[in-house]
């Protein structure tokens, strides 16, 4: 028989979500295969034919969140500074709603408790998550010098740069729980903010 791919996605996200439930109720090293397959309803032969182990699982719970944060693979170079200044702070309000939300700071906290016995989770994390945002941010940011746009520096310093006004000190509030996930005009306001503050940082060839 040919198995349907609609039926097969909607298994595979189930599974992804009796994974997640799981690790954020007993941690990543207190869940076992067997955990999350009894809450997806599903066989222990079928949840290895999704996904080869625990820590693959873990790997698409990451990625599947990572993924909204990123920029779009086929957004265009910008060709003025109006169209960075505007391209950077929809990313960047995208970027602050995207990562405050509950499921994505539950990561970050699992990732901080699990440090210690499982490192992977933070690498995973990492790498799927900030280091995919980063790139991501580093590459635009390369294509606005390469027309011209901003100075000089190294991309990947810039994006951790930007990253850094963008932020400030609010991912710690929301880890610790005492700061309320920004709503859609507080973060296009800290966006606009961190989007201005940065082009002034690296003015255009005009204002050299």
């Amino acid at each position: 028989m040919i198995a349907d791919p609609a039926a097969e996605n909607l298994m595979q996200a189930r599974i992804l979500g009796a994974a997640f439930k799981a690790f954020m109720e007993a941690g990543y090293a207190g869940t076992s295969t067997l955990d999350i397959a009894t809450r997806a309803k599903v066989s222990k032969r079928d949840l290895y034919a999704h996904f080869g182990s625990k820590h693959a699982m873990l790997i698409a719970c990451i990625k599947s969140r990572a993924e909204r944060m990123r920029l779009p693979p086929d957004l265009p170079a910008p060709r003025t500074r109006q169209m960075l200044a505007a391209t950077l702070t929809a990313f960047a309000t995208t970027l602050v709603r995207e990562t405050s939300d509950q499921d994505v700071i539950a990561t970050f906290r699992l990732a901080i408790a699990e440090a210690t016995r499982s490192p992977e989770i933070a690498e995973a994390l990492d790498t799927a998550g900030r280091g995919a945002t980063r790139a991501a941010l580093a590459g635009l940011l390369a294509n606005a010098q390469s027309a011209g746009l901003i100075g000089g520096g190294d991309p990947t310093e810039m994006a951790m740069q930007y990253l850094g006004l963008l932020w400030e000190g609010l991912m710690v509030g929301l880890l610790l729980g005492t700061t309320k996930r920004p709503g859609r005009a507080e973060s296009e306001r800290r966006a606009t903010k961190a989007t201005a503050a940065f082009l002034r940082l690296y003015p255009g060839p005009a204002a050299d």
